[in-house]
């Protein structure tokens, strides 16, 4: 089955200045739940309210699918889910000292002065007792005709965020929980509650956002592990297992992605990850149970197409190639260049043509959000983001007629 979206996008979007300017003055790059005034969140919703009806109509003027809300209701892309369960106490954790060794992300922290930061640890039994992003959901589709509800889209942080973050031992207490498999299985059924509710409410496209799983690729993060007596295959294998239970049972409509992320540093042209996919694309292409990955191809950086050739039949591939770090605009004839190098690569693999390939496995999209956490800019401007969103959709059209 080919894409739901042949031009597709990664999620967050650069916030209005007004949008900025209140979350500043509500947060202080704390997450707004535990500061902010009342008066100051009722000024906020409003505002993001309106933030979220004016990008919907850009994006339905540009026919920039599928729809998002530019995640302008969250400070950063993994805010708003773990803060909403029973069980879990945001707190906050010392940079590096409470992170696993060797974590990837420890050093971009510190390099930012970053000396603690909230994390959701979990002290009581998990349980979903209130939508999180119901009302985001509610916010989007007001703007947008009913037809055209199943051409949006909502991004939900992994369910191994914390864990992956967090010390051996530190993500949970041993006095609720005796295993990861025991506190994946209420964590990962939290999030089927989540989707069900945006399912009954009518969403039909759903991403998990993963910059977790690139991190098996480092020798590094894998000694880090070791040191904590963890064997990063069974870990690995771990949060494989729990991302399927995330999705599993899910309506045979409901359109599910996840974002093999190298993340994004606000202010920096680089990512936190550079390397090939490798040494994991085929456990993650033959395991995970999601319709389509998307993956960060957008410089030399990212390493070749290569490890597309485990890709199996039925399975798709969104092609992150236009990069959201940088303003430089991509040229589009190479851009069809690389699309037809990664069909040709995955055609390979599954003995089959490139145009049979092209036909029913790829799709394109910028590399990752435009702006991950609030403040993110890299490419410059509002303007310049809606320039490369559009080549994206160009890009589409020029490969696959009748492309949105």
């Amino acid at each position: 089955m080919a894409p739901r979206f042949r031009a597709d996008q990664v999620g967050s979007l650069i916030r209005p200045q007004a949008l900025l300017a209140l979350h500043k003055t509500a947060s202080e790059g704390i997450p707004l739940a535990t500061t902010s005034s009342e008066e100051t969140k009722m000024n906020l919703q409003s505002a993001t309210a309106k933030a979220i009806a004016d990008v919907v109509q850009k994006q339905l003027d540009l026919c920039i699918r599928p729809i998002t809300s530019g995640e302008y209701e969250r400070s950063v892309f993994y805010e708003g889910f773990f803060e909403k369960l029973r069980g879990n106490e945001l707190r906050n954790v010392r940079v590096p000292e409470d992170f696993r060794p060797n974590l990837p992300i420890s050093e971009s922290l510190v390099k930012a002065g970053i000396q603690e930061t909230p994390a959701s640890i979990t002290t009581g039994k998990i349980e979903h007792v209130e939508p999180a992003y119901l009302h985001v959901w509610e916010m989007l589709k007001k703007g947008v005709p009913q037809e055209h509800w199943k051409d949006c889209k909502i991004a939900l942080p992994s369910p191994t965020w914390q864990h992956v973050w967090l010390s051996k031992g530190r993500t949970y207490s041993s006095d609720v929980y005796s295993s990861d498999q025991e506190y994946f299985a209420d964590l990962t059924a939290a999030y089927r509650a989540e989707i069900r509710i945006l399912y009954d409410a009518g969403l039909r496209n759903l991403q998990v956002d993963d910059p977790q799983l690139l991190y098996f690729i480092l020798e590094s993060f894998t000694d880090g592990l070791r040191s904590e007596a963890v064997d990063p295959s069974e870990l690995l294998d771990t949060y494989i297992w729990a991302l399927n239970e995330v999705v599993r049972d899910r309506p045979e409509d409901l359109y599910v992605g996840v974002h093999i992320c190298r993340g994004n540093i606000p202010g920096s042209n680089t990512g936190v990850l550079e390397g090939s996919y490798e040494s994991i694309a085929e456990k993650l292409f033959r395991e995970l149970d999601y319709d389509t990955f998307y993956l960060e191809f957008d410089d030399a950086r990212s390493g070749s197409f290569e490890p597309l050739r485990f890709l199996p039949q039925g399975k798709t591939v969104t092609l992150g190639l236009i990069s959201t770090k940088t303003p430089e605009l991509e040229d589009l004839d190479e851009l069809r260049r690389r699309v037809q190098d990664a069909a040709t690569v995955i055609a390979s693999g599954q003995k089959r043509t490139t145009g049979e390939v092209l036909e029913d496995s790829l799709a394109v999209s910028p590399q990752c959000g435009f702006a991950s956490a609030h403040h993110g800019k890299n490419v410059g401007s509002e303007e310049r983001m809606w320039d490369k969103l559009v080549l994206v959709r160009d890009l589409a059209r020029s490969i696959w007629s009748g492309s949105s």
